[in-house]
């Protein structure tokens, strides 16, 4: 294993945590040297962050978004192991938080690490760009289950502002997350967001291009948390060695122009 990656994963006694260590076993490229959760945590083969910090070339984070934040910045004051992120939900602060970690340490964050999502979103791109706003309406639908905490989901943000870049626009400017009561008729130009939560629902994404005439779906869906794992592990291995710098999944499968 000389060459094997070696990979610590946060939030080990989690979902998205326990399909990480499952893909690490008998993986070619990477392999497990620790596993830490929240303090206080009683499970065989725990440790603590520090210890897991201190073997790994690479930690894998998929809990909440200050712990998430806490992680990278430990991890930027000890000057490594690079940090994948795959929590979603961060505000603008803890966001500027990741961001000056990333100045110290290699940071991979992504909403989404499936390749299929990150297909869809230059799908998504390239659609906006060529449909315009005066025709096409843009309504970005998620689903996910009834645990999950925050609305919409990274992915469905990183699709709305995927389709925002294809127009040039802000989505800040343009989104539209709520509906109720008397709302108006839709405003040109805007960017819809649809939730659903419910049941065991893995993930479900669609971008509606809803014309007077016809409807044009981009639609993506999750049958298997492992290939969110899968994505994580990827994104780690190529994380090792590079230097400081906030990166995504664009950049870790080569899609960034």
């Amino acid at each position: 294993m000389t060459d094997s990656a070696r990979i610590a994963v946060a939030g080990a006694l989690g979902r998205m945590g326990q399909a990480v260590v499952r893909t690490l076993d008998g993986h070619t490229g990477a392999h497990l040297v620790a596993r830490f959760d929240r303090p206080g945590s009683v499970a065989p083969d725990l440790v603590g962050r520090d210890e897991a910090l201190s073997a790994a070339q690479a930690v894998i984070d998929f809990t909440l978004p200050e712990a998430s934040v806490l992680l990278a910045e430990a991890c930027a004051a000890r000057g490594g192991p690079a940090v994948i992120i795959g929590s979603t939900g961060f505000s603008l602060d803890q966001l500027a938080r990741i961001e000056v970690a990333a100045a110290r340490v290699a940071i991979v964050r992504s909403g989404n690490y499936s390749l299929g999502v990150n297909m869809l979103l230059g799908l998504v791109k390239k659609a906006a760009a060529v449909l315009p706003a005066q025709d096409w309406d843009i309504e970005v639908f998620e689903g996910h289950h009834r645990r999950k905490i925050d609305a919409p989901s990274g992915t469905a943000l990183m699709l709305g502002e995927a389709a925002a870049e294809g127009r040039g626009v802000v989505l800040a400017e343009v989104e539209d997350r709520v509906r109720d009561g008397v709302t108006g008729p839709r405003r040109e130009g805007a960017i819809g967001f649809s939730v659903l939560r419910g049941g065991g629902i893995i993930g479900e994404h669609s971008v509606i291009f809803a014309g007077e005439e016809e409807i044009l779906t981009l639609s993506h869906s999750a049958r298997d948390r492992g290939l969110f794992a899968r994505g994580a592990v990827a994104a780690a291995i190529w994380a090792v060695g590079k230097p400081p710098g906030l990166y995504d999944m664009q950049d870790v499968l080569g899609f960034r122009d």
